[in-house]
């Protein structure tokens, strides 16, 4: 990422939409923090949103699991962030998959606007199909890092939010608790038992 940060630095281009993705516990909020920091730290004007129904760690900040925080705003919807976020160079957004699809006009405004934007979320669901927003926002984004966390029971590259529980519904925040990453084939073999 670092050549992207400076190859956008040199030719002067502005706007771009970066997607942050994979399973839980695989580190997509963590790099989120850190490009933002960087951003930040760059003197550049930084704004950060997240769904205001992620309560799980703090209302206010976007936290990793790891326990890194930086000092975000809850939106209830996506049009909430182009009201929000004026006169920004970079917009961050956690838990993307939350939103609804209206959060792929919102980044495409903002990245035509100069604007680079920084998305993390979940690009599977507990079921193993595509999030909500996600797709669409990979198939617009001009750069994707998929991140993956290690599998709970071989160790192996998981790319799997496996549920625990028997909980039916698309959407369930939790933790360690309720989810765990798995690799392929410990998860086919989880949900065919």
């Amino acid at each position: 990422m670092d050549f992207l940060e400076n190859s956008i630095r040199a030719t002067g281009k502005k706007g771009s939409i970066e997607v942050i993705t994979g399973s839980m516990f695989s580190g997509k909020t963590e790099e989120l923090i850190r490009r933002l920091r960087r951003s930040d730290y760059a003197g550049l004007k930084v704004e950060i949103f997240k769904p205001s129904l992620d309560k799980r760690y703090s209302e206010t900040r976007v936290v990793s699991h790891d326990d890194k925080s930086i000092v975000s705003t809850p939106v209830d919807n996506a049009s909430a962030i182009l009201l929000l976020a004026g006169n920004v160079d970079v917009v961050g957004i956690d838990e993307a998959q939350f939103f609804d699809d209206s959060v792929v006009e919102v980044c495409n405004t903002l990245a035509d606007n100069g604007v680079r934007v920084v998305i993390a979320g979940l690009d599977m669901d507990f079921t193993g199909k595509p999030f909500g927003p996600m797709p669409a926002l990979l198939a617009v984004a001009e750069y994707v890092t998929k991140v993956h966390a290690i599998c709970m029971r071989c160790g192996n590259l998981a790319q799997y939010s496996f549920r625990k529980s028997a909980e039916e519904q698309v959407v369930l925040l939790g933790e360690k608790n309720i989810y765990e990453p798995l690799c392929r084939n410990c998860y086919n073999e989880a949900v065919n038992k």
